[in-house]
């Protein structure tokens, strides 16, 4: 095991050098179920949480393997075939905020950031059929920021995909649980503000404008934040966000009007109706 512990560092150190180690990964005997072993070999330390800073690295090692198999062309679909994404979500939903399960989580979400990278259908439905989003939106409120930004450029890919934007609109619960906390990060941002976070919050926005039920809802529960140049200050180095951000007032209008949020949950069950999961 203390051989396999010192491969596992060499080739997650190695994996950039080798644009073609994911196939033979995949394809040696045994080491998919190696990886795999690793991974599984932790759950045990999740509850109650007493993960090891070695036990972390040691499986985020494996984990940055998987990860390389996700982003390769040739065994991209193969991965998703054997559903091996399912193994790293009881780490997704670990609630710890020690380093150890930071680290573990980031590395998890890296590794679905690998799938979503490339626009494909089939990844998306997957994601959506085995409820990445819910996952996602609590990292997106309780993670750090380097963890919340990886979870939202997630969110954000889904939404990019057709399938995606319509599941999340496809009933008032599901556009309210996403804007909900869309809302709460532009808040916590005016306090501690990341570019790079606003950014994948703004695309989310303005890729959720392009639903028309969504659309109408953002009318009024958009965060006034958005609307009156808060963030103007953080903004005049990055020409993406401010475009972005003027596409989204252009598209659901510049009113400073807003409401509470139980209204905006009534607004936005008036305005999505009885509309059937999809």
């Amino acid at each position: 095991m203390k051989q396999r512990e010192v491969v596992l560092l060499e080739l997650s150190k190695k994996r950039e050098s080798f644009p073609d180690l994911a196939p033979i990964l995949w394809h040696s005997d045994a080491t998919v179920a190696a990886l795999l072993q690793e991974i599984v070999s932790i759950y045990p330390l999740l509850t109650p949480p007493t993960l090891t800073a070695h036990a972390s690295n040691r499986v985020c090692n494996a984990l940055a393997l998987l990860q390389c198999v996700a982003s390769h062309a040739d065994t991209r679909q193969p991965f998703l075939n054997a559903q091996i994404p399912l193994y790293l979500y009881p780490f997704l939903n670990t609630q710890s905020k020690s380093r150890p399960f930071e680290y573990l989580r980031l590395t998890s979400l890296g590794v679905i950031g690998a799938l979503v990278k490339v626009d494909d259908t089939e990844v998306i439905s997957f994601l959506l059929s085995t409820e990445i989003i819910p996952l996602c939106l609590r990292i997106m409120e309780t993670g750090s920021e380097l963890s919340k930004t990886v979870a939202t450029f997630i969110v954000q890919k889904i939404l990019l995909e057709e399938t995606g934007l319509n599941y999340v609109c496809a009933t008032a619960e599901r556009f309210y649980a996403v804007s909900t906390v869309l809302a709460n990060m532009v808040q916590l941002l005016q306090v501690h503000t990341s570019v790079r976070l606003l950014k994948h919050v703004v695309r989310c926005y303005l890729r959720l404008a392009d639903h028309p039920r969504a659309r109408d809802a953002l009318k009024t529960c958009l965060p006034q934040s958005l609307r009156d140049n808060t963030f103007a200050p953080h903004l005049h180095n990055d020409p993406t966000v401010q475009k972005w951000l003027s596409q989204l007032l252009s598209t659901v209008g510049g009113s400073s009007d807003t409401v509470s949020t139980s209204g905006t949950a009534e607004m936005t069950e008036s305005t999505f109706g009885d509309v059937a999961s999809s």
